[in-house]
């Protein structure tokens, strides 16, 4: 195993490489946030809580903050947070909010997600529609280490070998799936983006690059604020 790999691999760790560069983009986000007055609004698409809870974002949780988090599906009860609600929806449609209704939409990949790059298009322009100002992260589709399967260039490869690779063994985070038709799903089910399409999705926005060894990883397109 390469030395790239391993580091890719330790990124579960607490301490590893990855948790330091998110803990870069989230200081990057809570500037943006310090630069706005309270209260603010938060759409979170695609999140769960625990992104909330467990990260450095957790300070943002005690501000005078109200957190509406969008997903298909979503986590049992979470009242005891009495400014996080959880909605039912689709990041495609978010025909329950009015236009410009949160201050801020953060989203931390889950665009590449929600399927075709007309898919991903829609869910821009709901996110652009929804909030004042966004802040949306996704893996790099030109990183060498595929970040779901943790595997060299997976992306890249046929179909037809990604699902028989998922058919045999557990790849990154996911575990083996014997069934041809759900390992298919699973690999096709996700689209990373390249810079230039992230781009194309929202074109004003301002681009953070997150690095590792050199290489950009993730890209954050963010927009509307006035730092």
């Amino acid at each position: 195993m390469t030395a790239i790999i391993k580091k890719i691999y330790d990124y579960r760790r607490h301490d590893s490489l990855a948790i330091k560069l998110r803990r870069k983009r989230f200081a990057l986000f809570k500037s943006l946030l310090d630069s706005l007055p309270t209260p603010i609004k938060i759409l979170d698409v695609g999140g769960r809580i625990d992104l909330w809870q467990n990260t450095d974002l957790w300070d943002v949780v005690d501000k005078d903050i109200e957190i509406t988090i969008i997903n298909l599906d979503f986590e049992i009860d979470n009242s005891v947070y009495s400014n996080i609600k959880q909605v039912s929806g689709d990041a495609r449609n978010m025909q329950q909010f009015r236009d410009k209704e949160f201050d801020v939409v953060f989203s931390n990949s889950v665009i590449e997600h929600v399927g075709s790059f007309q898919d991903q298009l829609q869910m821009s322009r709901e996110v652009m529609r929804v909030g004042k100002r966004y802040f949306i992260q996704t893996p790099n589709l030109y990183f060498p280490i595929e970040p779901h399967f943790i595997f060299p260039f997976f992306q890249f490869l046929p179909v037809g070998l990604r699902v028989f690779l998922l058919n045999h063994f557990d790849l990154g985070w996911i575990q083996k799936i014997p069934d041809k038709e759900k390992a298919k799903e699973m690999v096709t089910g996700i689209r990373l983006l390249s810079k230039m399409e992230l781009a194309k999705l929202f074109p004003k926005s301002n681009m953070y690059e997150e690095k590792f060894l050199g290489l950009t990883k993730s890209f954050t397109a963010y927009d509307g604020w006035d730092i």
